[in-house]
């Protein structure tokens, strides 16, 4: 019978187009596990194939090779149904492995839609306020170093401070969560960094502005929402997330991703800088150089602002349970949902990146090595696109992509008649 369970593993491997980075004997130990996982592993490529499968094919080439890309993942929603789920390219250049519809890619960005959707369903369970005080001996962050900080108006800093970027923190001499070295020369830490690291130095500094009068894009404001939501579930931000919100809605394959090569999880994509990307210290020994999607950026201190890995079907599936108005049950209450997409000026949104006028909801995400986009429409269509390699326009690619998009609903007058969340039922 062992033979016939090598087969049975070989041809799993296949199907899935999973590339397994240890031997036979260890994936068969851990095969049962796989197997009661979601929908990363019950999406194939051909799932979606119909009428129109040939123009986006064409399109979605033509897009990786006009930005050189390697790979992308696309997932689009249908009135709650996954309709199509496909990839192109490479997720693995060097062993010419194609793109999934269940590989996993880093999100960037998009992490802050899951970290806010986080603290609104601690909101809703009567946790904390978004009015909550977030650092010093009145606030949820009652840490030592918080007792005697330099600008005492770091005191008035409030969680939804925190998810409008509106803290007090600007980027006039860089982005803080993205120098993590000079963050750590500054306040006498040995690298790597630690969000203790960050507490040293927003105690030991001033503010830029007076938290609630400006905004100013801010990844570690949302790393200090990990630690808020930590200490008022008393768990660990990953598994509040995974164990409270993901999996008992069926999203089961999300995490927050690793630094290292070496360390990416089975079904992960490689990330890929461009072809001129430079080398640059390590977050872990400035004395070392790293390329920028492997250990240019600490990927774990990120987590709550730019660190998980997801693939483009999960995300869609979370966008279908916070849209507030698909024929799925939502995660959160519609005035919770609804606060969410209030982009009254330093009251929203919160998570979400950009409220149009006409009620798309827009979430995106860059880093080295991944470009990501989320469009909830208010048509009933909803998309989410991840690709695994930097490109030269960083954050205005999202325009490409929306260009890509637009394209292609232009074409397609009726999507297939399916809703591929259906190959997996948690209940």
């Amino acid at each position: 019978m062992k033979w016939l369970a090598c087969i049975v593993l070989t041809a799993f491997l296949i199907v899935f187009q999973v590339t397994p980075r240890f031997s036979l004997g260890e994936y068969a130990n851990s095969f049962r596990e796989l197997n009661m996982k979601g929908l990363n592993f019950r999406v194939s490529n051909e799932n979606s194939e119909f009428k129109y499968s040939g123009f986006i094919k064409s399109q979605a080439e033509n897009l990786i090779r006009q930005w050189n890309m390697a790979g992308m993942s696309m997932a689009v929603v249908k009135n709650g149904k996954l309709v199509y789920a496909h990839g192109f390219g490479l997720g693995d250049k060097e062993n010419e492995q194609p793109v999934s519809p269940g590989n996993l890619f880093r999100i960037a960005s998009v992490s802050k839609l899951i970290t806010a959707v986080g603290i609104m369903k601690l909101v809703e369970d009567g946790k904390l306020s978004l009015e909550s005080k977030v650092f010093g001996p009145s606030g949820i962050l009652k840490d030592t170093l918080f007792s005697n900080v330099r600008d005492k108006r770091l005191y008035q800093v409030t969680v939804r401070h925190l998810l409008t970027h509106s803290g007090g923190w600007s980027q006039a001499y860089g982005d803080p969560a993205f120098n993590s070295l000079k963050v750590a020369e500054l306040v006498g830490d040995t690298p790597p960094a630690t969000i203790q690291t960050y507490y040293k130095f927003i105690s030991s500094r001033r503010l830029h502005f007076t938290p609630g009068t400006r905004t100013s894009y801010s990844n570690m404001g949302y790393m200090f929402l990990g630690s808020v939501i930590e200490a008022v579930s008393g768990k660990k931000y990953e598994d509040y997330i995974r164990n409270e919100i993901l999996i008992p809605h069926g999203i089961l394959d999300m995490y927050i991703g690793r630094s290292s090569l070496e360390d990416r999880r089975l079904n992960e994509v490689k990330y890929y800088d461009q072809p001129n990307g430079e080398a640059i210290p390590s977050f872990e020994n400035p004395e070392e150089m790293a390329a920028k999607p492997y250990g240019g950026n600490p990927i774990e201190l990120l987590g709550p602002a730019g660190g998980w890995i997801a693939s483009s079907i999960e995300l869609a599936k979370l966008v279908v349970l916070i849209d507030g108005w698909s024929n799925v049950k939502d995660i959160l209450p519609q005035h919770l949902i609804n606060q969410m997409v209030d982009d009254t000026k330093f009251r929203g949104p919160l998570g979400w990146k950009t409220i149009t006028k006409n009620g798309d909801w827009i979430r995106t995400g860059s880093m080295a090595g991944t470009s990501a986009m989320i469009k909830r429409q208010a048509d009933g269509t909803s998309w989410v696109i991840i690709f695994n390699a930097s490109n030269w326009k960083g954050s205005r690619f999202p325009v490409e992509i929306d260009a890509f998009m637009r394209r292609i609903e232009n074409k397609v007058d009726a999507w297939p008649r399916q809703d591929l969340f259906s190959l997996y039922n948690l209940n």
